[in-house]
């Protein structure tokens, strides 16, 4: 005997949770649901996701609260928002993601939110020489702050946080600092 195809409802859960695109539905910034695509991106099982706040899946706090005030603030004046930020598997790897997303609920954007994230696959030379500190300081740099607000961040040395930046400078082979930014951008 045939079964008959999926309809209504039903079909719109099934089209969310195998969907070639990595989707999160969230509120308040905690995850409520999220697809086999969002798992597979950030190499965690459903399980330890939902309930999670999406801070679990950002480089650093700065990043999540950056960006999230930023993000705050635009979905305030239209109901969608898009960027790139770096963001981070459970293995530990930092990747620059292609983010997009839209609230449900306009007067309170976090309040209930939906949100597709692409993971942009380009590598200049010298990105897999960066040590994790790198990386994390890397993020730093990205998001607009210095050496001073970064030290504060991590609870270093300014002078330290310098010492890094001139590495990751040479590494990537960045002659200025809007070079750097630039392929900063570009790691995965």
């Amino acid at each position: 005997m045939a079964t008959s195809p999926p309809m209504g409802r039903e079909l719109m859960a099934l089209a969310f949770e195998y969907s070639a695109s990595a989707i999160v539905v969230t509120q308040k910034r905690r995850i409520l649901e999220c697809n086999h695509a969002f798992c597979d991106l950030f190499e965690y099982p459903r399980s330890e996701l939902v309930g999670q706040l999406m801070l679990k899946l950002y480089p650093c706090f700065a990043d999540f609260k950056t960006i999230g005030d930023r993000g705050y603030k635009e979905m305030l004046r239209t109901p969608n928002y898009a960027d790139e930020r770096f963001m981070q598997t459970r293995t530990g790897e930092v990747f620059w993601a292609k983010t997009r997303g839209r609230t449900l609920t306009p007067e309170a954007p976090f309040d209930l939110a939906v949100w597709t994230f692409i993971k942009i696959d380009v590598r200049p030379q010298g990105a897999n020489q960066l040590s994790m500190r790198e990386r994390e300081i890397s993020s730093f740099i990205a998001n607009g702050l210095t050496c001073k607000e970064i030290a504060r961040q991590l609870g270093i040395s300014h002078r330290t946080v310098e010492a890094h930046r001139a590495r990751i400078m040479k590494k990537l082979d960045c002659r200025n600092t809007a070079e750097m930014v630039s392929r900063i951008i570009q790691l995965s």
